[in-house]
């Protein structure tokens, strides 16, 4: 029976159970393997703009909710790290843009049903559990950040003197470089284990240890590479957050998209399932 539904290949059960798995293959990549995820995921996102519009806006009204919740409650010392965590969770956000990428790549056709079917069928899998760690990631991210303002600031609010201090004290200096060094060091290590686990735990029927540990080889294999491109997508984040989130309308596609693509580029796609005789 044909279904509207863009189900994501399963890699074939041989029932050689007790067998280890053997290590999931990682390539090394080069700046024009970069440079092309990147332009094909802006193909991808001028193809179909209407889905990646509208996860892009699902993203920043979450963004906007944020900011409001913080205004209300009077935690406005809360925004700059809660903005830059909230990209941490981005990953799980877009995994209906996978969809997209991955019926284009095989030449299906798009359809609101299809692609919303592939979110629903995925999440079956262990993709939930990926996304359980990233969201403990911004709670420990949130908690240090809450640390940090308490012992360089006391949790007072962010009028123009405490602005004033923060760049011009040693005390704000410091607070500036320890809380940036810290969320640095997080934000890159939950991108290692989440920069090919979403869009490979999306496609294939594995469990999600296999797949951080796939994605932290593939950061391993290509450094300063995947450096690169996490510092690229910190930037375009705090643009996009700079410009109230109106950015994330044009840019969490685009990401999204080009995550797709370079997954594909640092892990082979999955082998098909051989024909029954």
């Amino acid at each position: 029976m044909p279904t509207d539904t863009l189900t994501p290949p399963v890699e074939p059960n041989n029932g050689a159970a007790s067998k280890p798995p053997a290590l999931i293959e990682v390539r090394r990549i080069t700046k024009d393997d970069l440079i092309d995820a990147v332009a094909s995921g802006v193909r991808d996102f001028r193809a179909a703009p209407k889905y990646g519009l509208f996860f892009g806006l699902f993203y920043a009204l979450g963004g906007w909710a944020i900011f409001l919740l913080l205004w209300r409650f009077n935690l406005p010392y809360f925004a700059y790290p809660m903005a830059m965590g909230f990209a941490l969770i981005a990953p799980f956000v877009v995994v209906g843009l996978y969809a997209v990428s991955l019926a284009r790549e095989k030449g299906e056709p798009l359809s609101w049903p299809g692609v919303l079917g592939a979110i629903r069928g995925s999440s079956r899998r262990d993709l939930r559990w990926m996304a359980l760690i990233t969201a403990f990631a911004f709670v420990i991210w949130m908690d240090i950040a809450a640390l940090s303002s308490f012992a360089f600031l006391n949790f007072r609010a962010l009028t123009p003197d405490i602005l004033n201090e923060l760049f011009t004290t040693p005390s704000g200096l410091l607070f500036l470089l320890i809380g940036n060094s810290l969320g640095a060091i997080i934000a890159f290590g939950i991108f290692s284990i989440s920069v090919t686990s979403f869009p490979m735990l999306f496609e294939r029927d594995l469990d999600f240890v296999t797949a951080m540990a796939t994605s932290v080889r593939a950061v391993a294999a290509n450094p300063v590479l995947m450096a690169v491109w996490c510092f690229t997508i910190a930037i375009l984040v705090f643009i996009s957050i700079a410009s109230a989130f109106l950015g994330l309308l044009v840019v969490l596609p685009i990401l999204g998209h080009t995550s797709w693509h370079l997954y594909r580029k640092l892990v082979p796609a999955p082998s098909p399932a051989p024909d029954k005789v």
